[in-house]
This record gives C-alpha cells, sequence and structure tokens, in this order.
C-alpha cells in the first residue's frame, strides 16, 4: 500500500516545527486546524487571505467550537502564516479569545482519601497518589521510570515535562513506601506504570478512567478528573502556610511574582499536603502521604 502523497506546503509545514522540536501531538493539532481551514476555504490554505480566515473563525464560533480549539486554531494559523509562508500581515490582527477565568474544582483532604482507597488496583492507587503527593500531570506521572524515584534524596525527577523541562518533585516517606508496595507487587521495568504492553507506559487516557472510575465508586458527586489532584496538591499546602512562590516551583506553573534570589531551594523540607496536626486529621489521614 502506497502512502497519500503530501503537498509541498504541508511537507514544509511539518519540517518547520520538527525543526523546532514540537511535540508530536502539536504537530497533529496544527495539521488538523489547517486542513479545517483549508476544507472550509475550499483551496490550498496558502491562497487565504485575512477575511477569508476572519470568517473561518466566524464559522468556528458559530459551530460552537469551545474557546480552546478556537485560540488553538489561530495558533496554528499564525505559525503557517508567520513561520512557513512568511506572511505576517494576513494573520497579525487575527484576535484570540479570552478565556473565561473559573475557579479549579478543589477536593477536600477527606475526599482525596477516599477516591485513592477506591483506586481499581495499586498500580492505579500508587500513580493518582503521585498526581496528589507530587502535584504530578497526567503526562509526566505515564512518563516515569523506576529510576526516576530518588530514595536518597527523597525526590522524583520529572524529565522533559510541560514546556520541555526538567525538573525535581516532592517524594514523602508515605509516597515512598507505596510506591515500593506497587514495585514489589508487579516488578515493573522500565516505565514505573506501564501498560497492557509492558513495553509501553500506561497512556493518560487510562489513568484518567482510573481516576474517574475511583471517584465514582468514593461517591464524590464533584467533576474530577486526574488535573483534580494537583489543583487539590496546591490548595493543600497553601492552606499549610506553604509560601506561594515555593508551590508555583514545585508545579513548575508560571508565575507572577517577582523573582527572589532564593527561590526553589529548600523544597525538600516541604511536608506533604496532608500533613497535618494528629490531633485534627486522625480520621483522615493519609498514610501514604
Amino acid at each position: 500500500m502506497t502512502e497519500a502523497p503530501i503537498s509541498p506546503l504541508r511537507r514544509r509545514m511539518i519540517e518547520d516545527m520538527a525543526i523546532r522540536k514540537f511535540a508530536p501531538r502539536t504537530q497533529e493539532g496544527y495539521i488538523r486546524a489547517v486542513k479545517g481551514l483549508s476544507a472550509f476555504f475550499g483551496a490550498s490554505p496558502d491562497r487565504a487571505s485575512f477575511e477569508d480566515l476572519r470568517r473561518y473563525q466566524l464559522h468556528l464560533v458559530a459551530s460552537g467550537a469551545g474557546t480552546p480549539t478556537i485560540n488553538h486554531t489561530v495558533t496554528a494559523l499564525r505559525f503557517l502564516f508567520i513561520v512557513t509562508l512568511r506572511k505576517p500581515q494576513v494573520v497579525i490582527r487575527l484576535p484570540f479569545i479570552r478565556e473565561p477565568r473559573k475557579l479549579p474544582i478543589v477536593l477536600s483532604p477527606e475526599e482525596v482519601a477516599r477516591l485513592l482507597d477506591a483506586a481499581p488496583s495499586l498500580k492505579h492507587k500508587a500513580a493518582l497518589s503521585v498526581a496528589y503527593g507530587a502535584g504530578l500531570r497526567a503526562s509526566e506521572i505515564i512518563s516515569l521510570k523506576v529510576e526516576d524515584i530518588d530514595s536518597t534524596r527523597m525526590v522524583i525527577r520529572v524529565e522533559q515535562g510541560k514546556g520541555r523541562k526538567d525538573r525535581y518533585a516532592m517524594l514523602s516517606p508515605y509516597l515512598l513506601d507505596l510506591l515500593r508496595a506497587w514495585w514489589k507487587s508487579a516488578r515493573p521495568r522500565g516505565w514505573l506504570f506501564p501498560g497492557r504492553d509492558l513495553g509501553q507506559p500506561l497512556t493518560t487516557r487510562q489513568l484518567n478512567r482510573a481516576c474517574h472510575a475511583a471517584a465514582i465508586m468514593a461517591e464524590i458527586d464533584k467533576p474530577v478528573s486526574l488535573h483534580t489532584l494537583r489543583h487539590s496538591f496546591a490548595t493543600h499546602l497553601l492552606e499549610q502556610k506553604t509560601d506561594i512562590r515555593v508551590i508555583q516551583v514545585l508545579l513548575e506553573a508560571e508565575t507572577y511574582c517577582p523573582p527572589t534570589p532564593d527561590r526553589g531551594t529548600d523544597l525538600l523540607p516541604v511536608s506533604s499536603p496532608v500533613r497535618r496536626a494528629r490531633a485534627r486529621c486522625q480520621a483522615i489521614c493519609l498514610p501514604w502521604f
């Protein structure tokens, strides 16, 4: 079977994205957005004018596309016209849509404990506990390898996380014990959380399904996703009076706080989110944090 021919314009755009080392999913999304424009326009996208792009944006709005989808499309088109076609005048006035700022869903420590106890398996319990106990993203959790757990320094090495940045995340003794229990049970090699194919890691979809199943079993009526555990991690640290700049470093999140000379130091002594006074949390103490 022969592969479908790729147009010179598409090949050039793929090469431009490869030069900049865009992630495969980013490249797929950009190509999909440009194909959508081409289908709407009925011609090669390099022949489109600003008015054509404006009509396409109006079409997306009228068809009910969400704000993230529209902004992603604008980003892809800006790349095509500015980088690949070198026609910045076509897209320079194409507006982004301001996304409404919403407060994230946050679980209480009691709800987190119930959710983790209801995890479908020890593997999923350990993975979800990493999401909460270290504040990692789904993509960062599934990319963990066995050697990334540094029990000597009590940190988790996150390799090439969001923005292609390496960083260290906190590792509490309780989380380490749980990860050791998982390792002794399954003896994973390479990937810390392998998927059905042991040579491949767990997928984000499988991990999110486990999170949703645990939330249902725990009878949590809030809309819960894996990212909810990351939000809860940050909120519980903030409630414990942890400096917000330290939390931002732990999350590797964008910050608008002015930089300080010692920012990023003394992160390891930060206690896990639910390590509170025994008298206050005897009933909700999570044994693995």
